[in-house]
């Protein structure tokens, strides 16, 4: 019985160094898209909240004021995921799409966290200041996921 071992070349191929970089320099511009969003999402709340938001959150530990800014950023973070991965293939393009859907879905957010103030009973957007965690928070933080979810999807 003969046995026959063929070696079999294994092409490694090229590196393009231009198209990483360009692909690199992509990277960081829908990067860079992407966190001026989120910012403007938090200003956008931030206003929409009575008292210094972010005073509330980081110095004086509010957990109602955590709440809904945590659940209102994971909202943006899944709207603008959605932005960047269903924006147009052109750079330029692609890179407007990512900015203009995004901030539309920052102002979808805030319409949505007002009409849940005025359709709720009472001021939801006022348990920020009540430093007791309350239930209300979880349930505003949770409705603001959920309609972040519904607005990332509109995009599609």
């Amino acid at each position: 019985m003969n046995i026959t071992y063929t070696a079999a070349a294994t092409e490694i191929g090229t590196v393009d160094a231009g198209l990483l970089v360009v692909g690199m320099l992509g990277t960081l511009a829908y990067f860079v898209v992407g966190i001026a969003v989120l910012g403007v999402g938090f200003l956008v709340l931030d206003l929409a909240t009575p008292g210094n938001l972010r005073h509330q959150v980081y110095i004086d530990k509010n957990p109602n004021a955590a709440i809904l800014l945590a659940s209102n950023h994971l909202a943006l973070a899944v709207i603008v995921v959605s932005a960047i991965l269903t924006s147009d293939d052109g750079f330029a393009q692609g890179l407007a799409d990512s900015a203009v859907y995004g901030l539309f879905g920052v102002l979808l957010q805030l319409i949505a966290l007002r009409l849940m103030n005025r359709l709720l009973p009472g001021r939801l957007v006022e348990l920020v200041g009540n430093p007791k965690m309350c239930g209300a928070a979880w349930a505003v933080g949770t409705s603001l996921f959920a309609i972040g979810l519904v607005n990332a999807a509109a995009l599609t």
